[in-house]
């Protein structure tokens, strides 16, 4: 029987958009935790300490969640039969790849598969192979013995394969890995067993293999930059996860992510506190980012918002000054009024006679290539944290190793090199 891998922890439970005390999920065992929190809120100073139950902390009932497979979809179709169809494919034990754009959550859906299948009760074992140095990944995936090398731990050290042995290894970022290790891993799977460094015996292992990226790598086999053959072994079961702007959900997440940041609410409660500008660039920004993109926003709504209202000036500026992407029915359009100076956002339909006509920089953007317009996003948000990486990453709802990865696919330079004529060629 072939061998597969994945990677996780444990049963996932259910996050993102649940409250605090469970209520969204009555059934759970982060509901019963803290019901029990409730329970002992107040304890007498005679009641023995034996008897007292433990507390769970604050911080970490509120810690957001992996969810269950059957809640990574709303009313989204795509969606739906994507999950149906990862089902089978776990169900028979099938090697996994999950493609999709940055943020679209292909570790979420990573971690729901484990949870669904039957290793759920074993190891979920994640490693992004793009964030590792490229002489530890080895070691990483392998481990390696007692004096294998100068520096290594006097006991040795397993290697993720062997931690994930019976459950779930999960390999993220997987087009990014070196081709001189896509070789050893090609063996590994085809052989189910790995060699630790200095070690002279090999060690069976027994994974379900579960791998992401989101880059193209039937291109990238072409170009000679990915092995044809362990692109083969990986490429059984392939789910290709939407874009956030495909998906016909978006208003559902939005209000689930906003019940994460109002405790209690009701999805319905949660939109009504939503005004319909705001809700309206929400629907129909581009969302690069996806949902990452999308929950860091509302995440900075909430934060910076005055009164019980969320509205259109309360999101990030970059998501304000930026001209939403068409959709296939509505845009958002912005209206600069002569006399008063003000903007106003409405909806209307793109083959409407009466639709107000938009700024003519909204024109000029609205004929920009997808490259051109992510370009200038990404040297608006580098610009904004005077290239700060790492504060650039968050407002753009990427990692650094993304956003690092993007500098080098669109060509820009970073400002250390050439700063001055950078910000005088885009913000003079």
């Amino acid at each position: 029987m072939p061998a597969h891998l994945a990677v996780a922890h444990a049963p996932a439970r259910p996050v993102g958009h649940a409250s605090p005390l469970g209520a969204a999920y009555p059934n759970t065992a982060f509901n019963n935790i803290a019901a029990q929190a409730a329970r002992i809120v107040r304890v007498p100073a005679a009641t023995p300490a034996a008897t007292i139950a433990p507390v769970v902390p604050l911080a970490r009932q509120l810690r957001p969640d992996y969810l269950a497979i059957d809640d990574l979809s709303g009313t989204d179709a795509r969606m739906r039969d994507l999950l149906a169809r990862g089902k089978r494919f776990v169900d028979r034990g099938l090697p996994v790849l999950i493609l999709g754009e940055t943020g679209t959550g292909k570790e979420f859906l990573a971690r729901a598969l484990h949870a669904y299948s039957e290793r759920r009760a074993q190891s979920f074992v994640a490693i992004n192979t793009a964030s590792l140095p490229e002489h530890l990944i080895e070691s990483e995936l392998f481990g390696y013995q007692r004096g294998a090398f100068s520096g290594a731990l006097p006991g040795g050290m397993k290697g993720k394969l062997q931690q994930a042995d019976g459950g779930t290894l999960f390999l993220d970022e997987i087009g990014d890995m070196p081709y001189a290790l896509q070789t050893r891993l090609l063996r590994a799977l085809s052989e189910r067993e790995v060699t630790p460094l200095g070690a002279s015996q090999a060690v069976p292992v027994d994974v379900q293999l579960i791998c992401a990226t989101h880059q193209d790598l039937a291109s990238a086999v072409a170009q000679g930059t990915f092995r044809e053959d362990l692109y083969y072994r990986i490429a059984v079961g392939v789910l290709t996860l939407p874009t956030l702007r495909e998906r016909d959900d978006k208003t559902e997440l939005i209000a689930r992510m906003l019940c994460d940041e109002w405790p209690g609410l009701r999805v319905d409660q949660a939109l009504a506190r939503v005004s319909s500008d705001a809700l309206a660039c929400l629907l129909t920004h581009s969302w690069p980012g996806n949902l990452r993109q999308l929950r860091a926003a509302l995440r900075y709504a909430c934060a910076v918002m005055s009164g019980d209202m969320l509205y259109a000036n309360d999101l990030p500026p970059e998501l304000v000054q930026s001209r939403p992407a068409h959709t296939s029915n509505t845009r958002c359009v912005e209206v600069r009024s002569a006399e008063s100076g003000g903007v106003t956002s409405s909806l209307s339909s793109p083959s409407s006679p009466s639709s107000p006509s938009s700024l003519p920089l909204a024109e000029q953007r609205a004929q920009d290539t997808p490259h051109e317009r992510e370009r200038e996003r990404i040297l608006q948000a580098l610009a904004q944290h005077r290239w700060n990486i790492s504060a650039a990453a968050r407002t753009l709802g990427f990692c650094r190793a993304s956003l690092y990865r993007k500098l080098k696919q669109l060509s820009i330079p970073h400002v250390r090199d050439c700063g001055e004529a950078l910000s005088a060629g885009h913000y003079a």
